[in-house]
């Protein structure tokens, strides 16, 4: 079953949820103010994934660099199509400051996506489990980078990325924790969040002043 989407009214009984389950969250939501989350949505789910390989261990200003650039590449500009991305040589895609495993990442995702193996348009239709089955069949794209998809392009109510050191490090600072949290205390903390753990994480990383999807 197609998990809830969130939208404007339903990040504002998040917000609500989370205030009065927990009271480390109350006191971020007051702190932080409305949440976010909504503002990021990709147009494009191949474009999405496309940016996603590009950014991986990279900084900010590294990785829009190089973003830029390869898509300057394309005719298509900002939107490549698998089409495109297939065309383009390897010696392009280095030029522009592209790794070579990335560039292999990005014609895997590019051949997967056209032969039908990953079927971006009708993703949004399943599970978050099944979405994440699905884009993990690509080379370079890990459970994280499928739960950043899930969260910041197709708007899922109740990811928690336990894997993201973000997180961890912002769990442990706001709930006192002594040593940073196995996955299991995290899942343990954040069950009162449900169903809108997406909101609660993006708060979490709101405290540290570096939101993803931002």
């Amino acid at each position: 079953m197609k998990p809830a989407a969130l939208t404007p009214r339903t990040l504002r009984k998040a917000e609500a949820h989370l205030t009065a389950s927990d009271p480390v969250m109350a006191r971020l939501i007051a702190q932080v103010g409305r949440c976010g989350l909504h503002r990021s949505r990709r147009e494009d789910p191949f474009t999405a994934l496309v940016e996603a390989i590009v950014w991986q261990q990279l900084s900010t200003k590294a990785a829009a660099t190089i973003y830029r650039r390869l898509i300057a590449l394309f005719p298509d500009g900002p939107h490549p199509t698998p089409e495109a991305i297939l065309a383009c040589a390897d010696e392009s895609m280095r030029a522009a400051g592209l790794s070579r495993a990335k560039a292999i990442y990005l014609r895997d995702l590019a051949t997967k996506v056209a032969d039908g193996t990953v079927a971006l348009e009708s993703i949004d239709t399943l599970s978050d489990d099944a979405a994440i089955e699905v884009m993990t069949r690509v080379k370079g794209i890990g459970r994280w980078s499928a739960e950043m998809f899930l969260m910041f392009r197709l708007q899922r109510s109740d990811v928690l990325p336990v894997g993201d050191l973000g997180i961890v490090k912002a769990m442990q600072r706001q709930y006192g924790l002594r040593k940073a949290p196995k996955a299991e205390r995290m899942l343990k903390i954040a069950e009162c969040w449900r169903p809108y753990r997406s909101v609660g994480s993006w708060y979490l990383w709101a405290s540290l002043d570096v939101v993803p999807g931002d």
